[in-house]
């Protein structure tokens, strides 16, 4: 009995490992990898000084296979040739957004948003921008936190890699960080204000400062966001002056934690102290930048710290904020040409959100044009600058093999009129078209 027992034993083994090594025909293979062309009638790559005409963009799956002259032909490998009329050129990079945000004109704009609206319905409307900044051409963008609805931001990254939604390519920096009683909602009955929502995280000292930091980045946070200053006015010298809020050792001890951790700060610093302080505590973009001073320009270029100047919502916000504000715009565009001429890295950002979704962030393209830019260097701003800022300049802002699909569609030449990027007539996004 002992050997029969033994035998039906191995017999059993040896079945069960017949079995797991024999293919599975029950289990569905992987589905092909779909290849098809885009025939071009004109290209820009992203980098060239002229269009290119008749072209053809090889994709296969989410990638640039190869970028071909002429027209191809469906085949057994190629699987659909789409005509395109227009030019193709890469999808842009928007580097400063606010999609839990639904304009911010006014302080009762804002307390409309944080007070009444719950998250959920904040995040719904997020959703709807971020289909939207997809139909603007802008398939990468960074959100500079999410203005009280905590890490709401994360989520919606995480459902548009999942697929569940259409959206960007996004990198995230949750609540962003302020010291007390500096940043909204503020200006309520004292026996209320310390229960009230804020639009950041409250962060005081140098251990709070580095706890805060760790905290963010366990919630899953790209980038760290700061406000560094607040309460602007102009000097008669023409200088644009400010209340700094974090001390310069908080300030070095939320980059250094960053750093530590292999993540970049984002610094909200709009005038003077607030540049002043950023730069010198090593962050890695100055966001807004109203006024820098021309030795803070210079120590920016030499670190490599990056401007985005976010002149258009500057222009859009003044009139209904009043004061200093319809002053700030002359300031700032000075202080662009004088970063332009510093040879400062100057990234595409608008603060979409706190002007409405309904426009399009592209209407800033004609601004910096306008300030003295080509239109090849306006747009590159975008898609060369800001895919570098991500540190993705491996993956997006190009046409060319091994990156990822993402291509829009304008009509006319973007070289000669930058406009032509306010009304994109088509987005692929990883090689699928949004309709």
């Amino acid at each position: 009995m002992r050997k029969i027992l033994v035998l039906f034993l191995l017999t059993v083994v040896f079945a069960g490992l017949s079995l797991a090594q024999a293919p599975r025909n029950d289990r569905q293979a992987a589905p092909p990898v779909r290849t098809f062309v885009l025939h071009c009638e004109s290209l820009w790559d992203g980098r060239a000084d002229t269009l290119r005409k008749d072209v053809s963009i090889v994709i296969k799956g989410d990638r640039i296979d190869r970028v071909v002259a002429g027209a191809l032909q469906p085949s057994a490998e190629i699987a659909e040739v789409v005509p395109v009329s227009g030019t193709c050129m890469p999808g842009l990079v928007e580097a400063h957004t606010h999609l839990l945000l639904q304009g911010d004109i006014t302080a009762a704009d804002y307390d409309e948003q944080i007070l009444k609206q719950s998250i959920a319905f904040r995040t719904i409307l997020a959703v709807r921008n971020a289909r939207r900044s997809l139909l603007y051409g802008f398939t990468t963008l960074r959100d500079m936190e999410t203005e009280g609805a905590g890490y709401a931001d994360v989520d919606l990254k995480k459902a548009i890699n999942q697929g569940i939604i259409p959206g960007p390519r996004m990198f995230t920096s949750g609540r962003a960080m302020d010291v007390t009683g500096a940043y909204p909602v503020l200006g309520y009955d004292w026996q209320l204000q310390p229960h009230l929502p804020h639009g950041v995280q409250e962060v005081d000292g140098v251990e709070g400062a580095r706890k805060a930091v760790r905290e963010q980045l366990s919630y899953g946070v790209d980038w760290i966001k700061i406000y560094s200053d607040r309460s602007y006015f102009l000097r008669p010298d023409g200088v644009l002056d400010d209340i700094p809020t974090f001390t310069l050792d908080e300030l070095r001890a939320i980059v250094d934690e960053a750093h530590r951790q292999h993540h970049k700060v984002a610094s909200h610093a709009t005038a003077l102290n607030g540049v002043h302080n950023s730069v010198t505590a090593g962050v890695d973009s100055i966001e807004h930048g109203d006024y820098i001073a021309d030795e803070d320009l210079a120590t920016m270029k030499q670190k490599g710290i990056y401007y985005i100047p976010t002149l258009f919502v500057g222009e859009y916000v003044a009139e209904g904020r009043g004061g200093v504000w319809p002053k700030m715009i002359a300031v700032n565009e000075e202080t662009v040409r004088r970063a332009m001429k510093a040879g400062v890295k100057i990234a595409f950002g608008t603060d979409v959100g706190g002007f409405d979704w309904s426009i399009t962030p592209a209407k800033q393209f004609a601004t910096l044009v306008r300030l003295g830019m080509t239109p090849k260097q306006a747009i590159q701003t975008s898609n060369i600058t800001g895919a570098e800022l991500l540190g993705m300049a491996d993956q997006i802002g190009t046409i060319e093999p091994g990156k990822f699909a993402d291509i829009i569609v304008v009509s006319g030449n973007p070289l000669e009129d930058v406009t032509v990027l306010e009304h994109v007539q088509r987005t692929f996004k990883g090689g699928v078209e949004i309709k």
